[in-house]
C-alpha cells in the first residue's frame, strides 16, 4: 500500500466517492470524524458499506478505524463491522504491543464467531497519539502475527502534550514530533512491519503535500495516510518505485545470488553489503505484496 484515504464512516455518499479517488486502502473511519451520537449511524453505514463490497474484485483494501480501547465503544465497532469482513482495523492510541495483542484476542473471537478465515483480518496500529504510546514503540516486535504497519500521529499527541502547535511556521514538525515520527520508524523496522507516515493536514498545499512525501519516502517510510481526495495521486507518486529503483534492487540481489558466499559485493561502481541486499528485497517483495 502507497495511499489510505480516510473517510467518515457515517457518510455512504462520501464513501461511494472513495472508492474511485485511487487510493490503495480506504481508512473507514469510526473515531475522530464521528460525533458521539452519530456513532450507531456509522457503524450501520459501515457494515452495510463492506457487506457489498465483499465480493468486488477490483477495489482498495478497507480498513476500519475503530475507538480505543478504552472508550468503552470498540465491542460495539467490531461487533457491528467484523461480520463483513474488513481487511483490517486500524488501532488508535496504542499503546505499545500490549495493545496490538488485546486488540488481536477481540479479532480472533469474531473471526471465529463470524466464520472467517483465522488471522485474515490485518491491524495497523496508530502509535504515537500520546505520550506513553512513543515510550512503548519498541513493543511492538513479535506482539502479534497480525500486524501489518506502524503509524504515527501529531494531532491527538500535540493535544496530550499541551502544545499550542505542532509545525513551525514553515510547515515543518517542531521537535517532539520529528522524535516521534523517527521513533514510530523505528518501531516499525523493530516490528518488520510497513512504516506509514501520518497525514498531511493542509490538505490545500499540495506542494508541502510533496516535500513531506519525499522525506518520508527518503527515510523509510513506505506510505502514507491521507484526509483528502486531491492528496491521492502526489501519495500514489511519491511512494510508488520507480522502475530504475526496481531495477537496481533486481541487480543487487542477483549480485548476491552469483557471489553465495560474498559479504560485498559490485554492483554499478558501488560496492555494496548485506544491509543493501535487505533493502533491495524488502522494495521487491513490497511490490509485489
Amino acid at each position: 500500500m502507497r495511499s489510505l484515504l480516510f473517510v467518515p464512516g457515517d457518510s455512504r455518499t462520501k464513501l461511494d466517492k472513495a472508492l474511485n479517488a485511487g487510493a490503495d486502502a480506504l481508512i473507514i473511519d469510526l473515531e475522530d470524524s464521528v460525533a458521539l451520537d452519530s456513532k450507531e449511524t456509522a457503524r450501520d453505514v459501515a457494515a452495510s458499506f463492506l457487506d457489498e463490497m465483499a465480493g468486488v474484485a477490483d477495489r482498495p483494501r478497507l480498513y476500519v478505524r475503530v475507538n480505543g480501547l478504552t472508550t468503552g465503544l470498540i465491542e460495539a465497532d467490531l461487533d457491528a463491522v467484523m461480520k463483513a469482513g474488513p481487511d483490517g482495523i486500524v488501532l488508535p492510541k496504542a499503546v505499545g504491543g500490549a495493545d496490538a495483542a488485546h486488540l488481536g484476542a477481540k479479532l480472533a473471537v469474531r473471526e471465529a464467531e463470524f466464520g472467517l478465515p483465522d488471522g485474515a483480518t490485518r491491524i495497523l496500529a496508530i502509535a504515537t497519539e500520546n505520550a506513553a504510546g512513543v515510550f512503548a514503540l519498541g513493543t511492538f516486535a513479535g506482539a502479534s502475527h497480525r500486524l501489518a504497519g506502524l503509524t504515527w500521529g501529531g494531532e491527538d499527541l500535540s493535544a496530550d502534550l499541551g502544545a499550542e502547535t505542532n509545525r513551525h511556521a514553515d510547515g515543518s514538525y517542531t521537535d517532539p514530533y520529528r522524535l516521534a515520527r523517527a521513533f514510530a520508524l523505528m518501531g516499525a523496522a523493530a516490528a518488520a512491519v510497513d512504516a506509514i507516515d501520518a497525514v498531511y493536514t493542509r490538505f490545500r498545499d499540495l506542494e508541502g503535500l510533496s516535500a513531506e512525501c519525499r522525506d518520508a519516502r527518503r527515510d523509510g517510510f513506505v506510505a502514507k495516510m491521507a484526509i483528502h481526495p486531491a492528496q491521492i495521486p502526489i501519495i500514489n507518486e511519491a511512494f510508488a518505485p520507480t522502475e530504475e529503483a526496481l531495477a537496481h534492487a533486481q541487480s543487487v540481489i542477483d549480485a548476491f545470488n552469483a557471489q553465495p558466499g560474498a559479504g560485498v559485493v559490485g554492483v554499478g561502481g558501488e560496492m555494496l553489503d548485506r544491509p543493501h541486499l535487505l533493502r533491495a528485497e524488502r522494495l521487491l517483495r513490497r511490490v509485489a505484496r
